[in-house]
């Protein structure tokens, strides 16, 4: 299908051209990475599906429907939704201090119907469509460097400030850096950039030590020394670092990692699985893996720059960028270089909440891709 035949209106929304245009090499990719996460969950269960492997592979593959069904969606209804979902997502997360349920003493999940989720995960989405969104409409000057730049930051601070206090400094600390990554995708100056991580160097110790909850700043301490208590807060980083440099070169084999077969990794079909990885295949599986990840990255953001409008561009960074920040934050973690967070690794960590995030997300970066010749305006009630 060629460029041209494709700007015409009548052509691109015959649904046979629209799924034409998906990504197939970057749903591969996904594939891949998902169908790696099985074969790691098949294996630290003790060479069986249950109760991890199969539920995995399952999940995913209802995922990707609903990511092939989303694709062919048109932009412009994300464009539509984008400040609705933005405050049922705020609203939920200000539901969750009125009325949260409270587990291992957090308050993150709301019932609704007997159905129990997290606000946080509405959050995720809601905020990439909502920058995405806003500046859809804003001029290079008033983005680079002007006071309106307080709305946005109002925008970002009021969930992560909410997600913070429930407490989970790791989704906060996720929607904090995915949203910063619109503004400055979107052209922030780089007198702000740099005056904010100046201000960000100087605010951290402070709030290290009078803000944060006693079992985070625990964390902290415990990742800038985890030999101080080896059997206590340091035990995870520990034992991670044991399974990542015990794989060597090749890995141990596959089922053979004894870290994660006796149980001494913990959390190894969630925060923990890459170390798992790392043990059984070594430095070949761990860099082959990041390369699915990398690929992923790179066809992502190749989406975004093909967009002709400013609100997909944006908003498939934006996807791309929370995506990065899930692997950045768990990868960094589970080789000593970050604490403890509870960021899962998508796509290879055992979990459904996070893989159907992920996908839904990646389902908008792929309607982006198909939709990529529509125009969008900011017209009230107007698709075009």
């Amino acid at each position: 299908m060629t460029a041209s035949a494709l700007t015409r209106p009548g052509e691109r929304d015959r649904l046979v051209v629209k799924l034409s245009e998906i990504d197939w090499l970057f749903v591969l990719v996904l594939c891949l990475i998902a169908g790696a996460g099985s074969l790691m969950l098949f294996s630290i269960a003790g060479s069986s599906w249950q109760p991890w492997a199969w539920n995995h592979a399952s999940r995913f593959g209802i995922c990707l429907l609903l990511l092939l069904v989303l694709a062919v969606i048109d932009i412009r209804v994300w464009f539509a939704i984008a400040y609705p979902l933005y405050a049922v997502g705020l609203l939920l997360l200000v539901a969750v201090e009125v009325a949260g349920d409270v587990r291992l003493g957090a308050q993150r999940w709301l019932s609704i119907g007997g159905f129990s989720f997290q606000p946080s995960e509405v959050m995720k989405l809601g905020i990439v469509l909502a920058l995405a969104r806003l500046y859809h409409g804003v001029s290079a000057e008033r983005a680079r460097l002007s006071w309106w730049l307080l709305v946005p930051t109002a925008m970002i601070a009021a969930p992560v400030l909410l997600v913070a206090h429930q407490p989970d400094l790791g989704t906060a600390m996720l929607i904090l850096m995915t949203g910063v990554a619109i503004v400055v995708l979107a052209g922030l100056s780089w007198k702000i950039i740099g005056a904010g991580v100046a201000l960000f160097m100087a605010i951290v110790p402070p709030f290290v030590a009078f803000v944060m909850h006693p079992y985070q700043r625990q964390r902290v301490m415990t990742f800038l020394d985890p030999e101080s208590d080896p059997s206590g807060a340091g035990y995870h980083i520990l034992q991670s670092m044991i399974a990542l440099g015990s794989g060597g070169a090749l890995g141990k084999g596959y089922g053979l990692g004894s870290q994660s077969q006796l149980n001494f990794l913990p959390e190894k079909q969630t925060d923990f699985i890459f170390a798992a990885l790392a043990e059984e295949f070594g430095f070949v599986g761990c860099v082959s893996v990041l390369v699915l990840y990398a690929a992923a990255i790179f066809m992502a953001l190749r989406t975004a720059y093909v967009s002709h409008s400013h609100f997909g561009r944006l908003a498939a960074a934006g996807v791309t960028a929370t995506f990065t920040v899930y692997m950045l934050i768990n990868g960094a973690m589970v080789m000593g270089l970050a604490p403890v967070v509870g960021v899962p690794m998508p796509m290879l960590s055992y979990g459904g909440t996070v893989m159907l995030t992920v996908m839904i997300g990646f389902g908008l970066v792929q309607s982006v891709r198909v939709h990529r010749y529509s125009e969008v305006t900011s017209g009230k009630g107007s698709f075009v």
